[in-house]
């Protein structure tokens, strides 16, 4: 576990690594070989078999990944969703499994139309809704699944509270912590048992890797870390080593990154919620947030991501995404360079976002140079 003394900017750039004690290198090496060979007596000198197992490039960042969210373990994955399906396969058939109402589709997906199919019971709740929680848990859930701030809406779960609720009711809590990073927020400081990431996403930041990654808190139980390791080991959906190099790489300018992204949201956030032609704001950094107060308690900041809803609707919103130019139209979220899509014809038929509604990453560009864009755009 990570020590208390130690900030966020420091652990992003010295946690998971070491000068190389044979040439002394301060960066670390890639290490591309599937296997490793035994010494005489058949032992195996760094604790590394075989890639998929353990590698000393996933080892690394495993540590790193620890320590940022002030967790006891890491597991890595080839994905986000790696690491969500590893976390619904660690369960059992009936067990019942509450998530949020406003969730990214691809893990609403999984949970309704794989995992039910194998005897998972999925229960989607308004997780920014206390007592909507505490109604769900007066019958047995082995899970509660909060993802906060939320896609693409941004609601705010109180993580301390329904952790409290949950953890009364002898369920596990698994926060999603994508979208606020361990640089806003600290699930596992606030009762969380696991936390998620894609690590695609702000972790990694620059839009050139995928990855995944679950953080067990210390008193996650012992079970669940074994059976997420089988899963991660057995299962093979495992990070490359060269993936895995790139994400300890970006991890170590993670903090200046989410906190001068969350600034410039913060601007454009403001300026968006005045402009005639937008219709609504959901940015938890606004005190017109319906859960702004919850938002200032967990978070240190409100964060990179913005979705706001257009007047006119679809076709609105379609023909501004079509209209940015210095913005990119994209898939994806938290690199340098900011993105912005019309979400609901990504999500298909089945999505409940609004049709008007626009997801924007806000990277690291000047603000004002965003906010000249989106005038353009919007018209």
């Amino acid at each position: 576990m990570s020590s208390p003394s130690r900030h966020a900017e420091t652990l992003a750039v010295h946690a998971g690594r070491a000068p190389d004690p044979a040439t002394g290198a301060v960066t670390p090496s890639l290490v591309f070989s599937s296997t490793f060979a035994r010494d005489e007596q058949g032992r195996l000198p760094g604790g590394h078999i075989y890639s998929r197992t353990s590698n000393p490039n996933r080892a690394a960042v495993e540590s790193a990944l620890a320590a940022l969210e002030g967790g006891a373990q890491a597991l890595a994955f080839a994905s986000g969703q790696a690491a969500a399906t590893a976390v619904f396969a660690a369960l059992a058939p009936g067990d019942r499994v509450l998530l949020p109402d406003d969730l990214y589709h691809g893990t609403r997906y999984l949970a309704k139309n794989e995992f039910a199919r194998w005897g998972l019971v999925p229960e989607f709740v308004d997780t920014s809704d206390l007592a909507a929680i505490a109604t769900a848990l007066q019958r047995p859930a082995r899970l509660l699944w909060l993802e906060t701030p939320s896609n693409p809406r941004l609601k705010i779960s109180d993580i301390a509270a329904a952790a409290q609720l949950a953890r009364a009711a002898g369920a596990l809590v698994v926060v999603d912590n994508t979208w606020a990073t361990p640089v806003l927020t600290q699930p596992i400081a606030l009762g969380a048992h696991l936390v998620l990431h894609s690590t695609t996403k702000y972790l990694g930041g620059h839009s050139d890797l995928l990855g995944g990654a679950l953080v067990l808190g210390a008193d996650a139980p012992a079970e669940l870390l074994a059976r997420l390791r089988s899963w991660q080991n057995l299962g093979g959906a495992v990070p490359a080593p060269f993936d895995c190099w790139l994400l300890l790489r970006s991890l170590s300018t993670l903090p200046l990154r989410v906190r001068a992204q969350s600034a410039t949201a913060a601007t454009l956030a403001a300026w968006l919620a005045e402009h005639p032609q937008v219709e609504r704001v959901y940015y938890p950094g606004l005190a017109s947030h319906p859960h702004h107060a919850v938002a200032v308690r967990q978070m240190a900041a409100g964060g990179g991501m913005i979705s706001f809803e257009v007047r006119g609707g679809h076709d609105a919103a379609k023909a501004v995404a079509g209209r940015v130019r210095l913005i990119t139209p994209a898939t994806s979220l938290g690199g340098v360079e900011s993105l912005i899509e019309h979400r609901r014809p990504v999500e298909g038929p089945d999505s409940v976002t609004p049709p008007g509604l626009l997801r924007f990453s806000v990277g690291l560009e000047h603000a004002d140079d965003l906010r000249a864009d989106l005038a353009q755009a919007l018209g």
